[in-house]
């Protein structure tokens, strides 16, 4: 999955809890991916800011 791919979906859930629309026998879950999700997209910012910065340090 990509980054923004990642985003999106976090970006739903977030405006789906905000909406109330999930069940609290759904929340549990959806909480549980919405923390998965933003592992992903720091680990995938993280990876990015090292890999820029090996290329930058090669100028």
């Amino acid at each position: 999955m990509t980054y923004e791919e990642s985003l999106k979906q976090l970006e739903d859930i977030v405006r789906q809890m905000e909406a109330g629309s999930y069940s609290i026998d759904q929340l549990a879950d959806k909480l549980t991916l919405a923390q998965q999700l933003i592992t992903q997209c720091k680990e995938k910012l993280y990876k990015t800011d090292s890999e820029i910065k090996k290329i930058l340090e090669k100028r």
